[in-house]
């Protein structure tokens, strides 16, 4: 046996679970954060479904604070802080602690355009689950709806005039399919 065969860590998100979609547990590691599992309600049909994964051998495990210091960062510079939840920062800096890891190769399970994007600027890769997955990566910036004053980086409300914001697209990339998987 190849002693520099890497084991492939799948990270799901709340969507995997969600996705009511069967989870291969063969030749993989299965893991996800604590906080996915505070984002279903116990008794649901989903948390089950969670219960069941854990059961089969989920494990749930905690990022570094380093990779959520980092996975922030990132977010804020592609423009996606905004459109990522706790959740959403914890997948991707678990992610991004497995990718320090000579002998695993991480995969994000996800249906989030977000983490998608985040994802790609991080070199992680991800699988989707139900969605066709990100051709493109975003750096996205914002303009008020008021005023239509631009903000390169997320903010809710215009100082200027307190209307809301909303998100548009400043630039973006092609994602090569080498990229994707």
């Amino acid at each position: 046996m190849n002693s520099n065969k890497k084991s492939k860590v799948v990270i799901i998100d709340t969507s995997a679970v969600l996705s009511g979609k069967p989870i291969n547990f063969d030749d993989v590691i299965i893991v996800t954060t604590q906080s996915v599992s505070d984002e279903l309600k116990p008794g649901g049909k989903d948390y089950q479904t969670f219960q069941f994964l854990r059961e089969k051998g989920l494990i749930v495990n905690s990022p570094s604070r380093e990779s959520i210091v980092k996975t922030r960062a990132i977010s804020t510079r592609t423009g996606d802080i905004g459109r990522l939840s706790k959740t959403d920062i914890e997948i991707l800096a678990l992610a991004l602690d497995f990718s320090k890891e000579k002998d695993k190769e991480p995969v994000i399970l996800t249906d989030d355009y977000s983490i998608q994007n985040v994802a790609n600027v991080l070199n992680i890769q991800f699988e989707n689950i139900s969605q066709q997955g990100i051709k493109k990566r975003f750096k996205w910036s914002y303009r008020c709806r008021g005023c239509g004053k631009k903000f390169e980086e997320y903010i809710k409300v215009c100082p200027i005039c307190g209307a809301a914001t909303k998100n548009m697209i400043s630039g973006n990339t092609n994602i090569k399919k080498s990229d994707l998987k």
